[in-house]
């Protein structure tokens, strides 16, 4: 097997882990004490962000908005983008649960793909990579200035890391040590609040 397949492979199994690695099992716990400043919680962002696995740089770009909202709705929109050894990989979604850790910068945000402009197999035709079903992301607001570095994985879908829903995954509110499996964004920003 060459460098570049075990790199794809590597950043399959990433994707299909739904960007975390550690098998979850029942019952779900969060890492972390998440806070909500009076029942509202607000979190977006956009930019870029470059994933490297095996010596390749794969870019990609992001574009997210979410609102969990006092009465219990949660509002928002999702997109990400990655070039996978240069073939298009792209998903819309629409936010169906966030969850913040406003102390540390930390969300996690899941949703209902709408959208699937992948050409690259098996994010092009695979079943949970299509229209209806759940995807789900996390994100770092390092604050702003000089030496702050704002972080983003790339999206997971049902089944990673033993994760069904996007609920679930938005309910558990993984965050590896060391930032594991989020890249740094570029030319962009990222606010949790």
């Amino acid at each position: 097997m060459n460098a570049r397949t075990s790199a794809c492979l590597t950043l399959m199994a990433i994707v299909a882990s739904g960007c975390d690695s550690t098998v979850v099992e029942t019952p779900l716990e969060p890492q972390v004490t998440l806070s909500q400043a009076a029942g509202l919680s607000q979190t977006s962002g956009g930019g870029q962000y470059t994933v490297t696995l095996g010596g390749d740089a794969m870019p990609g770009g992001f574009s997210f908005a979410a609102n969990d909202l006092p009465n219990g709705n949660v509002t928002g929109q999702l997109r990400y983008t990655l070039e996978l050894f240069g073939e298009h990989v792209e998903f819309h979604g629409s936010v169906t649960c966030v969850a913040v850790d406003e102390a540390n910068g930390r969300a996690w945000i899941g949703g209902v793909i709408t959208k699937n402009k992948s050409v690259r197999e098996p994010y092009a035709s695979g079943d949970i990579f299509q229209v209806g079903k759940d995807i789900w992301f996390r994100v770092l607001d390092d604050g702003e200035g000089q030496g702050t570095e704002d972080r983003t994985t790339f999206v997971g879908f049902e089944g990673g890391g033993g994760i069904i829903t996007s609920q679930e995954y938005c309910d558990a509110a993984i965050w590896p040590d060391g930032n594991a499996r989020t890249w740094p964004v570029s030319a962009g920003n990222i606010q949790v609040k």
